[in-house]
């Protein structure tokens, strides 16, 4: 929908705008024979690498996928089991997409900008392009070409063949940039045809069902955050004495030594039977603890 496009283009400029931060504040070619070729291609696939991993990290689907279970209202069977599959493979496939976002766009505009690529790939370029000595070894010529992506350290009879080899590499890196980003947008284009094509939904059928599954999770977070709400105050009320917002608080409870040190500790998840957790050291206190102890009466009038 349209959330997605938008969501989808701020990723995009945010990563061109620290594509080119990064590039400006820390990319130094080491102009070295084998070194140039590690340090081009660290700098070119590890942001994405880690853009990826966070485009995964960050998708809820993500986490919904890997902690759901299947249904205990859906029966064993064939059919279920192949239907389950179709889903979770239609549910990679989205989060997938959203992920590949930042990191296609980091090598898209790094690509096109060329110089990772100029320094990655200096010294593989032919010999011809090398100038200088003619009876030099290859590995001299190499090591020539290396120098390349650092104009000063170029000689300056080789500035002609320097010129020559950077015009080539950026040409390269260019086109391979904007060939990726060809191949993208032609594969999102397909998949979205082939997704509308394979659905049983008509077209505003389709786009009620987005604005349904939208408008139902707003809905049970709002419900969530008031229901966590509501159910943690029963718990906050029994061990002061009283629920926070009350304007007429007549008294107060006072917690005694045994029971701040009953939750006061580290904590995760509890399981009390087959079907319920304790979230909390307080959550299971309430549960377990009957309302006693000292009250101390306020002054406050009512």
């Amino acid at each position: 929908g349209k959330e997605v496009i938008f969501a989808n283009a701020i990723i995009a400029i945010l990563t061109i705008g620290g594509q080119q931060l990064f590039s400006f504040f820390t990319f130094s070619c080491p102009c070295h024979v084998g070194q140039n070729l590690i340090y081009g291609l660290a700098f070119l696939g590890v942001p994405a690498l880690i853009l990826l991993i966070v485009g995964f990290a960050l998708n809820n689907q993500t986490w919904r996928l890997v902690t759901g279970k299947r249904s205990p209202l859906q029966q064993e069977g064939t059919c279920n089991r192949l239907l389950q599959c179709k889903l979770t493979c239609f549910v990679l496939c989205s989060i997938t997409g959203r992920a590949l976002v930042a990191p296609v766009t980091w090598l898209a505009v790094t690509l096109i900008n060329g110089s990772f690529y100029v320094c990655a790939m200096s010294e593989y370029v032919s010999v011809y392009y090398s100038g200088g000595d003619p009876n030099a070894t290859a590995s001299e010529h190499r090591r020539m070409l290396a120098t390349f992506p650092c104009g000063q350290l170029v000689p300056p009879e080789l500035s002609r063949a320097r010129d020559e080899v950077i015009l080539l590499l950026r040409y390269q890196s260019q086109v391979a940039g904007w060939l990726l980003i060809a191949v993208v947008a032609i594969t999102v284009f397909l998949s979205y045809c082939l997704a509308s094509c394979f659905s049983p939904l008509s077209f505003l059928h389709f786009r009620y069902w987005t604005n349904y599954v939208h408008n139902e999770q707003d809905l049970f977070d709002e419900a969530m955050d008031q229901h966590s709400r509501l159910y943690a105050m029963q718990h906050v009320r029994k061990f002061f004495g009283f629920a926070p917002g009350h304007e007429n608080v007549k008294e107060i409870r006072i917690p005694s030594l045994r029971e701040w040190q009953a939750i006061s500790g580290l904590a995760f998840l509890k399981l009390v039977d087959e079907e319920h957790y304790d979230y909390s050291l307080l959550h299971d206190w309430a549960l377990k603890d009957s309302v006693n102890g000292k009250y101390l009466k306020t002054d406050e009038t009512t």
